[in-house]
């Protein structure tokens, strides 16, 4: 493979948001069904966010958010298939990695379907004590905060 033309590129106004919707259609099934206007939400929200351009084709992307000290999560870090096994992932989450809003943090996370051999092989390790999940849904709410304070007076 030619690798000569291959850039990554850390300008958010980069990323073409047609192609990357396309690229993860035909590369993560987990965001093959993700909208645009909720694509270009999620990048604004995001720093680093790291493209990988060959030429003009969008061939690889990453994302990540954090608080810049303590924590911070890589997310929809993906290849086009032609493209893999040429390095090219190792180097986009590295370059997550090195990135200031991410290279000072205490702990890192990702979440990854069947990859884990891949990111251990960049340093991750696999955790299952501190992943939890909290499918958005609207909470059912019992009282009212006005009902639990008075409740809560009323026990002293």
């Amino acid at each position: 493979m030619d690798c000569r033309h291959i850039q990554f590129c850390e300008q958010v106004e980069q990323v073409d948001l047609h192609q990357l919707q396309a690229l993860f259609r035909m590369a993560a099934f987990w965001a093959k069904d993700r909208r645009l206007d909720d694509l270009a939400v999620a990048i604004a929200n995001s720093a680093p966010v790291i493209s990988v351009w060959d030429r003009q084709q969008l061939i690889g992307f990453a994302r990540a958010t954090s608080d810049g000290v303590y924590r911070a999560t890589i997310w929809d870090v993906v290849i086009h298939p032609d493209y893999q096994g040429a390095g090219l992932g190792r180097k986009l989450v590295q370059t997550v990695l090195s990135h200031p809003k991410v290279n000072r943090v205490e702990r890192v996370y990702l979440m990854t379907t069947h990859q884990q051999s891949f990111y251990t092989r960049i340093g991750f390790e696999e955790n299952r004590s501190t992943t939890m999940v909290l499918h958005n849904q609207p909470i059912s709410v019992t009282c009212t905060l006005r009902e639990e304070l008075e409740a809560a007076i009323g026990n002293y």
